[in-house]
């Protein structure tokens, strides 16, 4: 039987053949136990074969929760204190690390296996592994008393629309307009706050597009995975320790509009490519779409103005092409049961002033009841345009 001292002994010994081979094979381990004077027998050996694969090569004690079917993210705010949210609200998942150094050692390994540096002068990293789960870590000084883990793990797969109405996220009247919206080559924004589902609800929809459109996608991690046979995704890399050789979204979207696109879709708008995300819905590229963070969809123009400001274009022109190019908003919300759900559907406008607003067309309460806005008819209008009929 394996204890924690003896599995620290064990990897110590390991560490340098760990180094060379990439993963400690039975033999490795068997020897190892010689030199410490412990016989195991086969079973034991491949046990702790197991769990030193975990400690040196894998997530430690916390691969069982990365594997574990529904787990959206893990937290890791000290030895004792480690968190889980299966969807529902975090939880404590009952994992424990041996002490703070073995936190720090996680975190300066997964960071070395996305390719960045975890140290004193570097305390924090920000960045994706090679499984496209999204790593974040902090080390003190930054980080008080202990090292800190956050990792969110992307779907293995994508919803159907069919799926989200049987976990309650969409009515059936919301998926038909949402179908609608995808047929008519509207361009939509899904909005929400963190952890409200957009880049999943994203995800479904792109389902729905046409299989003979092709389909391109920048992200800043990879995390969409949609259900179809023609996407091409392009991903941002980040400088190197030298910091050089930063790949950012806007140089990506630039560069998709050049792959012969018919929709280009930004993962997620934070950043200077919104500049280049509305340019291209204002020439030509109908049914473009993206995520953008927001606690209402009523600060969404307001959000777009900020992002747009920051990357040079003028207030004014940041509400032109956002009216101009924008048709609809989708929001999102997740409520105190966790449930993540559609709350409304709301058309982009300029107002007589210059500016955008967001108009509510449906609402949908927390029971499911559609509630009509005077934005319906705006909304109804621009999907008979395309020569599509919307639901009744």
């Amino acid at each position: 039987m394996s204890t924690p001292a003896l599995v620290e002994r064990v990897r110590r010994r390991l560490i340098d053949s760990v180094a060379e081979s990439g993963d400690p094979s039975p033999a490795v381990v068997a020897r190892a136990l010689r030199a410490e004077g412990v016989v195991l027998g086969d079973e034991a050996v491949l046990n702790l074969v197991g769990t030193l694969r975990d400690e040196l090569a894998g997530a430690g004690p916390l691969e069982p929760l990365l594997r574990e079917e529904g787990v959206t993210d893990v937290l890791v705010n000290g030895p004792e204190d480690v968190w889980i949210d299966r969807g529902a609200g975090l939880q404590p998942s009952g994992i424990r690390f041996s002490n703070a150094d073995s936190v720090r050692r996680l975190a300066q390994r997964l960071a070395s296996a996305a390719g960045r540096r975890l140290d004193e002068s570097s305390p924090y990293v920000d960045a994706q592994l090679p499984d496209g789960t999204r790593l974040h870590a902090v080390i003190p000084p930054i980080a008080r008393e202990c090292a800190m883990v956050s990792l969110r793990i992307p779907r293995r797969r994508s919803f159907t629309l069919e799926q989200l109405i049987d976990v309650g996220s969409v009515t059936d009247l919301g998926a038909r307009w949402l179908r609608v919206i995808i047929a008519a080559r509207l361009a939509f924004l899904i909005s929400g706050g963190t952890g409200t589902g957009k880049t999943t609800f994203l995800g479904t929809l792109l389902g729905l597009v046409a299989h003979e459109e092709r389909v391109l996608i920048v992200e800043d991690s990879a995390e969409l995975r949609p259900d179809h046979p023609h996407t091409v995704c392009l991903q941002a890399r980040p400088a190197n320790v030298e910091g050089a050789g930063a790949v950012v979204l806007s140089d990506l979207v630039r560069q998709a509009l050049r792959m012969r696109p018919d929709r280009v879709v930004v993962g997620e708008v934070r950043g200077a490519e919104v500049v280049d995300l509305l340019a291209a819905l204002n020439t030509g590229h109908e049914g473009g779409c993206g995520t953008v963070h927001a606690n209402s969809a009523g600060h969404v123009p307001a959000r777009l103005e900020a992002l747009g400001l920051a990357a040079g274009l003028p207030r004014p022109a940041v509400h032109s092409l956002a009216g101009a190019g924008l048709d609809v908003l989708i929001h999102l919300h997740r409520d105190s049961r966790g449930r993540r759900r559609l709350t409304g559907l709301h058309v982009l406008h300029l107002d007589a002033a210059g500016f955008v607003q967001a108009e509510p067309a449906i609402g949908f309460d927390v029971d499911g009841r559609p509630t009509e806005h005077p934005g319906l008819t705006d909304l109804v209008a621009r999907v008979r345009s395309a020569g599509i009929e919307p639901p009744e």
